[in-house]
């Protein structure tokens, strides 16, 4: 009897537990598949979807095999449609072969100016970058670029340099125009019109919204979010390269993408390759939070992730074509 009984008791126990997991697993799913962004925390938890994914099917299969049915049928059903939202981003998407000019361009957050000029220069020698994009852009970077050789391979500029984090700037090889291409921000967001040769024009704008994470919470986060331009059917083409401080699966971005733009690590498969923190740090967990969101009328021919020393973001790197006059 006493045998019977602690079989009993570690029954329920075992169930207890694998219904508090899949309750945490499915409020955090509901979250991202609501588009509830909610407070910081819930901002946070989304940006970890990738994870509590794997998460829940692993919850459900092994809820499955201990013979808690309903706990596992509903926490793996729930894990599916997470799947299907996020492993297409491991995948390349079928993308017409394109005709026209070949731009690169780069995005790099750095670190309130505590970035290595020489790493980024050396990163935009290697990929043969086009445009570059910079984020926390102080006037001491500014200076460590100039002695580090950065006019030499990109002499155009339009910068908002200012010290701490809120400074932002755009490097060219070709001329630059400067354009407001946003409403007034927390931080800086440069924005320039690039002269392409031989093709369209390029707007090109440094995303950098306020982080949502900060003490007062995520509004701020949200409205420069809303504030980022949408595609213009009629206009330039468009790129949006930064720190954008959000994942695929936050609802601000996934609304600016339907305006007519294409994550570029989504489209050639490396949408889950992640951006920050750097240098291989475990905690917090790496996320995807700096992208190149391009045009939809301009086909991304490759994507890739570049280690910074001194910052702690990766740099984003796309190439993609656009159409010609």
């Amino acid at each position: 009897m006493v045998d019977i009984e602690e079989r009993r008791t570690r029954h329920r126990g075992t169930t207890f537990l694998l219904v508090v997991a899949a309750i945490a697993f499915l409020l955090a799913a509901f979250t991202r598949l609501l588009g509830i962004d909610g407070g910081r925390y819930m901002v946070a938890t989304t940006a970890l979807t990738p994870y509590f994914t794997a998460a829940g099917v692993l919850l459900g299969a092994l809820a499955l095999l201990l013979r808690r049915w309903a706990v596992g049928t509903v926490t793996l059903l729930v894990a599916v449609v997470l799947v299907a939202a996020v492993a297409p981003r491991a995948f390349p998407d079928s993308r017409p072969v394109g005709v026209g000019r070949e731009v690169t361009v780069m995005a790099a957050n750095l670190l309130v100016g505590k970035a290595e000029a020489e790493a980024v220069v050396a990163a935009v020698r290697a990929h043969d970058v086009d445009v570059l994009a910079l984020q926390e852009l102080t006037p001491a970077m500014v200076r460590d670029f100039e002695r580090a050789g950065l006019d030499d391979v990109l002499p155009y500029r339009h910068f908002l340099d200012e010290p701490g984090g809120s400074g932002s700037g755009i490097a060219s090889r070709y001329p630059v125009l400067p354009r407001t291409l946003t409403p007034p921000s927390t931080l800086r967001q440069a924005g320039a019109l690039v002269d392409l040769p031989g093709a369209e024009d390029l707007e090109v704008l440094s995303v950098h919204p306020l982080p949502p994470v900060v003490d007062e919470g995520p509004r701020n986060w949200q409205r420069d979010l809303a504030g980022l331009p949408r595609r213009a059917l009629d206009g330039p083409v468009r790129v949006l390269g930064g720190d954008f401080n959000a994942t695929l699966d936050h609802v601000g971005l996934r609304r600016l993408l339907n305006t007519g733009y294409v994550d570029a690590a989504d489209e050639v498969g490396a949408g889950l390759h992640a951006t920050w923190p750097s240098g291989g740090a475990l905690w917090p967990p790496p996320v995807a939070i700096d992208h190149v969101l391009v045009d939809d009328r301009c086909p991304v021919e490759d994507f890739a992730v570049v280690d910074i020393a001194g910052s702690d973001h990766r740099a984003v790197v796309s190439r993609f074509v656009v159409p010609t006059r």
